[in-house]
């Protein structure tokens, strides 16, 4: 099949994209590089099977020839991010979701929204189901990103009601691992950037804080799961298993063989509105297919440690 893969040179997008290559398929790949990176498509755009094209989702996308699926994985998802471009988060979460609309379509094409689990915002009910409708702010910090996303999956529902359109909602869980940007706020960049320079790991509040971590290699095949599977609806991809982030330090700190020291801090005024906790129920995707993440938190955290490494 032909795929058009919005943010492809993102951190999840290029690996998606290499794994359709791999696949056999055509991917046309759309990216700002306002985050993205040419270097996550070094594979890609050696392959034949691959196109670029630098483009800004929030003006309109034409892309000739057949296409078969249309993903939109472009958006800014770094916390960094929300205070640097909170209107270009807002503006690719709509107007961009739009015209990535009106292509599929154009063209008749399935069409792939990767949604957030931060559209429950910091949750009230645990772990969280499809059905939860949140408990998010929609004037915080955080909301620039949080409701952009919002808005999005019920843009992606109002084209399949209107149009008819096949529609696709997977809401991604904290994924990790090579390819993410050693800048971008994300705390399993933070602790492993910090223990490999040897600085002092910041673990905000008391540290009990839980999230559920889930390897890219095995969210990406859990995304495929949700695109080809029957649900027109959102669907949770992530790890069911919850971590504190205490517990995460420390992991890193040994798996690094690091003498950071871990310190616990206040936290910012500028992080209010982080939930104290996040954990997928996942039923809904393991009723359609037998995915399971399969990469373990120390598998995964030794190849991000080794492509950081290798980058510092």
């Amino acid at each position: 099949m032909r795929y058009v893969v919005a943010g492809a040179a993102g951190f999840i997008g290029s690996h998606l994209t290499d794994h359709l290559l791999a696949e056999g398929h055509e991917v046309v790949g759309v990216d700002s590089l306002v985050t993205g990176s040419r270097h996550n498509l070094e594979s890609a755009l050696r392959h034949p099977g691959f196109a670029f094209v630098e483009h800004d989702i929030r003006e309109p996308l034409s892309v000739d020839g057949e296409v078969h699926r249309v993903l939109n994985l472009a958006s800014p998802a770094s916390p960094v991010d929300f205070d640097r471009i909170p209107l270009f988060i807002l503006e690719t979460g709509s107007r961009g979701t739009q015209h990535l609309l009106d292509l599929a379509v154009q063209k008749e094409a399935r069409f792939f929204q990767a949604s957030t689990s931060e559209v429950y915002g910091d949750p009230e009910v645990h772990p969280q189901p499809e059905s939860y409708l949140g408990n998010v702010s929609s004037t915080g910090p955080r909301s620039c990103y949080d409701e952009a996303k919002r808005y999005a999956e019920a843009l992606v529902m109002a084209y399949h009601r209107t149009h008819g359109l096949q529609v696709r909602i997977a809401r991604i869980f904290n994924t990790y691992g090579e390819r993410m940007r050693p800048d971008d706020g994300r705390v399993v960049c933070s602790f492993i950037h910090q223990a490999l320079l040897g600085e002092a790991i910041t673990v905000f509040g008391d540290g009990g804080q839980t999230r559920s971590f889930v390897h890219v290699a095995d969210e990406l095949l859990g995304l495929l799961e949700v695109l080809e599977g029957p649900f027109v609806g959102p669907v949770n991809v992530g790890n069911p298993h919850e971590v504190t982030m205490l517990e995460l330090a420390q992991r890193v700190v040994e798996l690094c063989e690091s003498t950071s020291a871990i310190e616990l801090r206040p936290l910012p005024a500028g992080r209010t509105g982080d939930p104290n906790r996040r954990c997928p129920d996942v039923s809904r995707l393991q009723a359609i297919s037998d995915w399971r993440p399969q990469v373990s938190l120390d598998e995964g955290l030794r190849r991000t440690i080794a492509w950081m490494r290798a980058l510092l």
